[in-house]
C-alpha cells in the first residue's frame, strides 16, 4: 500500500481541477505548489546535509528576475557599453533562471561551506540582502521598486506544432504539479544514490565521514547547486505566473515560509515539504471563512506551535512510525494466532 501511495497522491491532486469551482482556492493550490518546490529544493540542503540556509530565497528570487527580464527583454548601459537583449520566450526564461540559480548556489557553497553553524546561516543571510538591495537599487535593470510588471505567461510548443500559452489557473497548476513530480522524483534518486548516502553521513557525523573518505566540500558543494537550481525553476514559475516581480520576492518571510513547510512536515524525508507546505499553504484559505486577518495569523501561529510540540519530529515521520507499529502490532498477532492453531493441531 505504501509503495502506491505516491500514485494515488498524485492521481487525486491532478483531479482536482476538475471539480474544484472556488478559482481562488486554485489559485492558492498554485502558489502553495510553487513554495512547496522552493520547500523540497530547502529540504535537500537542510534535511540531508544539516545545514541550515535562512538566505535561501535569494535562489528563488534570482530565478524570478531572471526568466522575467529574459523574455521581457532589457536594454541597459554597463561602463559605457549598451547591451540590449531582445525577449526570449518564456521557457526558455525559466531555464536559464534555473542554470543562474544553480551557478549562484555553487558560488556561495564554495564560500559557506568553509564555515558552520552560524556562521554559514549568517553568510546566507547576507547573501540574500545583498541581493535584494541589488535588485533594488539597479533600477535601469530591474525597475526598482517600481516592479517589472507585464511578465509574459508561460507558452509550450514548438513552432512547428504552434505555442499554447498558459493563462488560466488550471492550465499553470499542471505544470507546477508536474514540476513537483520531477522534483520528487530527483531528489529521491539523490537521496537513494551513494550521493544521497554521502549527504546524509555529513549531516550525522561529519568527523567521521571525513575520516572514511567522504569530501565535505564536494557533496555540501552538490547540494547547494541542485538546492539553488530547484528554487530557481520555482522563481520563474511563480514570475510567470503571478507576471509581475518586485524586491519583495526576496522578504524573509518567504525563507520562514519554506522553513515551516520543511520542519513541520518533517526534514529529511521525502514527502515532509509536501505535507507540511499544503497545510501551511491552505490553512489562511480556510481560516478567512471563520476568522479575520488578525485572528488567522494567530491560529497559524499555534498551529505551527502546536506541531512542534506534539510532532517535534515533524508529521511525516510521526505518521510513520505510527503505521509501522500499527502492521507491526499487526503482523504479531497473526503469528501468534498462527502459533496457536498450530499448537491445538498437534495436541
Amino acid at each position: 500500500m505504501k509503495r502506491f501511495l505516491p500514485y494515488l497522491a498524485v492521481a487525486f491532486f491532478a483531479s482536482v481541477p476538475l471539480w474544484l469551482q472556488d478559482q481562488y482556492f486554485l489559485h492558492t493550490l498554485v502558489v502553495t505548489g510553487i513554495f512547496i518546490i522552493a520547500a523540497m529544493s530547502l529540504n535537500l540542503l537542510l534535511g540531508y546535509t544539516g545545514q541550515l540556509s535562512l538566505g535561501h530565497v535569494a535562489f528563488f528570487g534570482i530565478g524570478a528576475y531572471v526568466s522575467a527580464l529574459t523574455s521581457l527583454g532589457f536594454s541597459l548601459s554597463i561602463f559605457g557599453v549598451q547591451i540590449t537583449h531582445e525577449p526570449w520566450p518564456a521557457v526558455v526564461g525559466v531555464i536559464l533562471g534555473t542554470i543562474i540559480a544553480g551557478l549562484c548556489g555553487y558560488l556561495i557553497g564554495k564560500l559557506a561551506f568553509r564555515v558552520r553553524g552560524a556562521y554559514f546561516v549568517i553568510v546566507t543571510i547576507s547573501f540574500a540582502e545583498v541581493v535584494r538591495l541589488v535588485s533594488l537599487n539597479w533600477v535601469e535593470l530591474t525597475n526598482g521598486p517600481l516592479a517589472l510588471p507585464g511578465i509574459p505567461p508561460l507558452t509550450l510548443g514548438f513552432e512547428w506544432t504552434g505555442f499554447a500559452t498558459l493563462w488560466g489557473k488550471g492550465q499553470n497548476y499542471y505544470v507546477v504539479l508536474a514540476t513537483i513530480v520531477l522534483a520528487y522524483v530527483l531528489i529521491k534518486r539523490i537521496v537513494n544514490s551513494p550521493y544521497g548516502r554521502a549527504m546524509i553521513a555529513l549531516r550525522e557525523n561529519e568527523t567521521l565521514a571525513t575520516s572514511v573518505g567522504v569530501s565535505v566540500t564536494k557533496y555540501l558543494v552538490l547540494a547547494a547547486v541542485i538546492s539553488g537550481a530547484m528554487a530557481g525553476t520555482a522563481g520563474g514559475l511563480y514570475a510567470h505566473y503571478i507576471q509581475i516581480i518586485d524586491p519583495m520576492v526576496f522578504m524573509f518571510l518567504n525563507t520562514v515560509t519554506m522553513v515551516i513547510m520543511v520542519i513541520t512536515g518533517g526534514k529529511g524525508t521525502l514527502a515532509g515539504p509536501l505535507v507540511g507546505g499544503l497545510i501551511f499553504g491552505i490553512a489562511p484559505v480556510i481560516l478567512r471563512d471563520y476568522v479575520g486577518p488578525e485572528v488567522q495569523w494567530i491560529l497559524y501561529g499555534l498551529l505551527m506551535i502546536l506541531i512542534v510540540f506534539v510532532l517535534p519530529e515533524g508529521i511525516v515521520p510521526a505518521v510513520e512510525r505510527w503505521f509501522t507499529r500499527k502492521t507491526g502490532n499487526s503482523a504479531a498477532k497473526r503469528s501468534a494466532l498462527v502459533l496457536e492453531s498450530s499448537k491445538g493441531a498437534r495436541s
